[in-house]
């Protein structure tokens, strides 16, 4: 570890392989998929493989929030300077972990920004094609700090640590009446002993764990093998917080992801009543001048006599 510096050795000691680490049983995914299919399958008989239910992090992490934001969707998304520079500076660290040669953190940023420029699978593209010169030199400010903390404290990733960006999984269940799908910010090493980490660039907030989980089960599912460990890394703080996979962890998460596409596929396709869990979401909901729950929370959310949070 010469030349790292003691907040990338800490990555590394966090990260790396003890003597103490042991793969998960052979038969722990024919498990989980028998799990699921028991809590599934009743629901499952309700829908057809040419109008399958897609199930995300996002879609879970929405359905045990509030299930009427959840049903009412996020509403025409629109891009702005704080929403994009996350992205922006995920797609530098992209390009850096394949880089080779030294790499400056603004050259990483406008290639990141060149490359979202030309990606005709998102429309952050027409956005930042539309930004203003001045927007454009704070979007990039904001992203060079954040890649910058990322090569400060995150160590050079070596070739015969395999790292992998951007990695699709994607499990159908019942025949493709039901899809689980993930996309991982970076994986490093191979199933089974492979670790599955979340780039932050905000607060800390329980269902990013939650989220990492639900990688895991998919991982699981897809490859036979569980995944040695998860961790979320927040760019903002340079920190990490990492989880070993255990059978509980995967339990969990299957038993998370039973629940939530029981009440995808009940308040979206059955038309069942959602529920109404007033949060932090509330402040971008397409619900928020109509929802009195809603409309309350907020208000109390922003009354300056009020200590705390009102959810």
């Amino acid at each position: 570890m010469d030349g790292l510096n003691p907040a990338q050795r800490k990555v590394i000691e966090l990260l790396g392989r003890t003597g103490e680490d042991s793969p998960l049983a052979d038969d722990v995914a024919d498990e989980l998929r028998l799990e699921l299919h028991n809590g599934l399958a009743d629901l499952a008989a309700e829908l057809t493989p040419d109008q399958p239910v897609f199930v995300s992090k996002h879609a879970l992490t929405t359905i045990h929030g509030c299930e009427a934001h959840h049903a009412a969707g996020s509403g025409d998304f629109e891009w702005t300077i704080a929403s994009a520079r996350g992205t922006v500076a995920h797609k530098a660290i992209e390009v850096l972990v394949h880089h080779r040669g030294e790499a400056f953190p603004v050259s990483l940023v406008d290639e990141g920004i060149a490359r979202l420029l030309n990606d005709e699978r998102s429309n952050i593209g027409a956005f930042l094609g539309r930004a203003s010169e001045y927007d454009l030199a704070e979007l990039r400010a904001a992203a060079v700090a954040k890649v910058s903390a990322f090569q400060e404290c995150f160590p050079p990733l070596r070739d015969r640590w395999y790292p992998v960006v951007e990695s699709r999984s994607r499990v159908d269940l019942f025949g493709g009446r039901i899809a689980l799908s993930g996309k991982t910010d970076l994986t490093l090493g191979r199933s089974p002993r492979k670790v599955i980490i979340d780039l932050k660039t905000g607060w800390v907030a329980s269902t990013h764990r939650e989220d990492l989980r639900f990688y895991a089960l998919v991982e699981t599912l897809k490859l036979g093998a569980a995944p040695r460990k998860l961790a979320t890394y927040y760019l903002d703080s340079a920190s990490t917080h990492p989880e070993d996979v255990t059978l509980g962890t995967l339990q969990a998460a299957a038993r998370r992801t039973i629940d939530g596409v029981r009440r995808i596929i009940e308040v979206t396709r059955l038309e069942e009543e959602p529920k109404i869990r007033p949060g932090p979401q509330c402040r971008w909901c397409p619900l928020q001048t109509t929802c009195d729950q809603g409309i309350a929370a907020l208000q109390r959310a922003d009354d300056p006599d009020l200590v705390g949070s009102p959810w």
